[in-house]
């Protein structure tokens, strides 16, 4: 350990560095998390952009739309969508989202950019690996993309792609080709996922700096380093389905398929069950909602305490609801199956983990809203958007009380109650804490500050148009409207529901336009930003001691001892003045001072 803190002042002022080494194969942390927040932005954009043109079906069943035969072509003869395309559209933006948007772009981007600089370390435990792991990533997304203009179409069985439509390729369009790629993407997305988190597992554990104990970490590091373990326990599990999948459709093999009947005709297959699909599947599917959860978590808990100018609250209560929801996401994943012919009796044990799992989720959120308690608010936008998770994990996650529960689940299975409740808990919050985290760190990252009022307008645009969009669907649910339907035109009892669709789709239109402000905000910043000062947000934690202008290493010289832990604003002494005069906070690396004790409980 002591290795990593002794090199010399001009460390990576070795060799000249190209273009080719600086901004594409680079092994510097700092500039593999741009690489991973900018491809994961791209991603986002395209994910978003198939979901307006879905919900513009749903709005408008049967319409002609111009823009549809544009963007199309022969899957909206005439500029109406094809019934194929429309799940393929549901498929890929799923895909899309929950793995290269908020997987890659929460954990890829600050697990890189944060861990190094939070723990007092000079790069990764390996460079080399990251390095891999964003090329590997870069590559799976580049095949999902390209799967999008096979003949045959892309993946079209839903983002959980179960058997049988995934596994015979002669089921529907878009069950061949495209579904090929789509396995191979996966699995390659998979190899880079572990080897991400196996970097960052190593990193967290052998090179934090001198004084920095576990119990000195700031929680976005704590729920980086937990998610990296939750990681490499559940995805391999998926990529067993994925392989088992692939040999299920290539090489006549039959783990997921049994009496299969095409146009009256009796297929070979036999011995196997979809069902072990889906507990293949749902064991890394639900821990994986985690982590795309915890590091939105760990983000919003520094924010809160930064800008509340107050310490977090319960800073041991967090850690331990962090490491309790990592181990309770692997044992809730039958929740997802209670109508596939479960066991009753296994139905009620999954039910008990699933409502067992609000208990740390709950602690979170009562100590977020206590740490803004009377504190001094500092409304950025990184806080305003931390609020904004606040609000939205809790609303989401109240109506995954009813989701859990196996008796209630069964009226709701498959409705658009479940669409609503998991975009608001899982997809509107992570990209909440996605978004407070591009705003906090922006300076550290591009030495640059983004405009404050292009980001109001971003954030309560959003904000607004996310209730629009998913509140009235809970409704749209309840009344028993199924997901992943074309058009609901052959059910006479939900034409009353039309305009609620309409409103649904127009708020999500808005919304989308609105990240445009955001997109173009972060490009105009990156060059023509005000320029950051080092710390602009008087925040104590490490990564604020570094300079402005990136250097190999991090810091010049020596690397910084920790002496406290991550979280004194507003501390006072026993005549009650400022610890430093004139300085609402104490960085961690101001050492104690005679009678001043460190407040970790």
């Amino acid at each position: 350990m002591s290795g990593t803190h002794e090199h010399d002042d001009d460390h990576g002022h070795h060799h000249k560095e190209t273009f080719i080494t600086k901004y594409i194969f680079s092994m510097d942390h700092k500039m593999i998390a741009k690489q991973y927040l900018i491809t994961g932005l791209i991603m986002g954009f395209i994910g978003i952009a198939m979901s307006l043109l879905f919900r513009m079906q749903l709005a408008w069943p049967g319409e002609s739309f111009p823009l549809f035969e544009a963007v199309l072509g022969k899957w909206a003869p005439g500029g109406v969508m094809d019934a194929d395309v429309y799940l393929a559209l549901v498929t890929m933006h799923g895909t899309i989202m929950v793995f290269f948007v908020l997987t890659a772009g929460l954990s890829g981007t600050f697990s890189n950019l944060l861990i190094p600089l939070q723990i007092g370390a000079r790069d990764m435990a390996s460079g080399l690996l990251n390095m891999i792991s964003y090329w590997l990533f870069f590559t799976s997304a580049v095949i999902m993309v390209c799967s999008l203009f096979v003949e045959s179409g892309p993946a079209a069985a839903g983002w959980t792609i179960y058997p049988p439509l995934s596994a015979l390729p002669m089921a529907q369009s878009g069950s061949g080709a495209g579904m090929t790629l789509w396995l191979v993407s996966m699995a390659i997305f998979i190899a880079s996922s572990l080897l991400g988190s196996l970097n960052y597992i190593v990193t967290v554990i052998n090179l934090r700096t001198k004084g920095m104990s576990m119990t000195r970490l700031p929680l976005t590091t704590w729920a980086l380093f937990v998610t990296a373990i939750i990681g490499v326990v559940s995805f391999p599990v998926l990529f067993s389905a994925a392989l088992l999948l692939i040999m299920d459709r290539s090489f006549g093999t039959s783990f997921f398929l049994s009496d299969i009947f095409i146009q009256g005709e009796v297929l070979h297959y036999q011995g196997g069950s979809p069902v072990l699909y889906e507990h293949l599947f749902w064991f890394l599917g639900h821990p994986e909602v985690y982590i795309v959860i915890l590091p939105a978590m760990g983000i919003v808990s520094d924010v809160m305490a930064t800008n509340a100018r107050k310490p977090i609250f319960g800073y041991r209560a967090m850690i331990m609801s962090i490491i309790a929801i990592a181990f309770l996401s692997t044992i809730v994943w039958g929740h997802h199956m209670f109508i596939s012919g479960m066991n009753p009796f296994l139905g009620s044990v999954f039910t008990f983990t699933t409502l067992l799992i609000a208990i740390p989720s709950a602690v979170k959120a009562f100590n977020w809203i206590t740490t803004i308690w009377k504190g001094n608010l500092q409304m950025n936008v990184a806080m305003l958007f931390s609020i904004g998770f606040v609000s939205t994990f809790i609303t989401g996650g109240l109506t995954g009380i009813i989701l859990g529960d196996s008796t209630l689940d069964i009226n709701v299975h498959d409705t658009y109650f479940v669409v609503a409740h998991f975009h608001l808990v899982m997809g509107i919050s992570a990209l909440y804490g996605l978004l407070a985290g591009v705003y906090h760190w922006f300076p550290k990252m591009f030495g640059r500050m983004m405009n404050k009022n292009l980001g109001y307008v971003h954030f309560w645009i959003t904000a607004i148009c996310a209730y629009g969009v998913f509140f009235p669907m809970h409704f749209v649910g309840m009344a028993g409207v199924p997901r992943r339907y074309y058009e609901n035109t052959a059910f006479p009892m939900f034409d009353e529901l039309t305009d609620v669709n309409i409103l649904i789709t127009v708020f999500a239109l808005i919304a989308g336009a609105t990240q445009l402000v955001f997109v173009g905000n972060f490009i105009y910043s990156i060059f023509y930003g005000k320029k950051a000062e080092q710390n602009p947000w008087n925040a104590t934690t490490l990564e604020w001691t570094t300079p402005v202008e990136h250097i190999h290493g991090n810091w010049p010289g020596a690397i910084p001892e920790v002496h406290r832990w991550a979280y004194d604003y507003s501390k006072t002494n026993e005549n009650g003045d400022y610890v430093l005069p004139g300085q609402d906070f104490v960085p961690q690396i101001v050492p104690l001072q005679a009678g001043e004790e460190e407040l970790t409980h």
